[in-house]
């Protein structure tokens, strides 16, 4: 490391930090987390539609109270289906957990690869690359996190993120930085 006149430390490594959380030293952070993975979004799948199937619920029943009037509001279901989707995973990840409810009941959480927590405009932009990534790829975007040793799907490597086990993190402390 270097230092300018004023005493402030400059870099000549390029700026860009080491990865905070390596598989080959710490791969306790990565078992079973495809796998966890896929639980995890089954139930977030299951809260996420509680609501919308609720509120499906709520504007037939209305629809009828108002001789079929209400019934409209049907048209603007599956724009609040996608809104609360965004606005869920945005929230969770963005919390203090940096987890939706499914990866917490699956032991699992989402950092940045320096090691950072996640933000409500990460998680939003995770989810609707997730669901584009999905969309395209089906069963193949689940082959991506089979060939890296940080079990990364392509949104992750997209957007920098890591989902790891939080259980293991506590008692593992992160890879080791060189000094800035």
């Amino acid at each position: 490391m270097s230092y300018g006149s004023d005493g402030s430390a400059w870099r000549n490594d390029g700026g860009v930090p080491p990865h905070a959380f390596d598989p080959l030293m710490q791969p306790d952070l990565f078992r079973g987390v495809l796998t966890r993975r896929v639980f995890a979004f089954l139930i977030d799948l299951f809260v996420l539609s509680v609501p919308v199937i609720l509120a499906a619920i709520f504007i037939l029943l209305f629809g009828l109270v108002t001789f079929f009037l209400g019934w409209h509001l049907f048209a603007l279901l599956s724009p609040a289906s996608i809104v609360w989707a965004i606005v869920y995973y945005g929230a969770s990840i963005g919390g203090q957990h940096s987890a939706t409810i499914g990866m917490r009941m699956m032991d699992l959480e989402l950092r940045t690869w320096y090691g950072a927590r996640g933000y409500f405009v990460l998680g939003a932009t995770h989810a609707v690359l997730f669901w584009a990534t999905i969309s395209f790829l089906s069963p193949l975007v689940l082959l991506v996190g089979l060939l890296n040793g940080r079990r990364r799907l392509l949104h992750d490597i997209i957007l920098g993120t890591v989902i790891i086990n939080s259980s293991v993190r506590t008692q593992i402390s992160p890879a080791a930085r060189a000094s800035y």
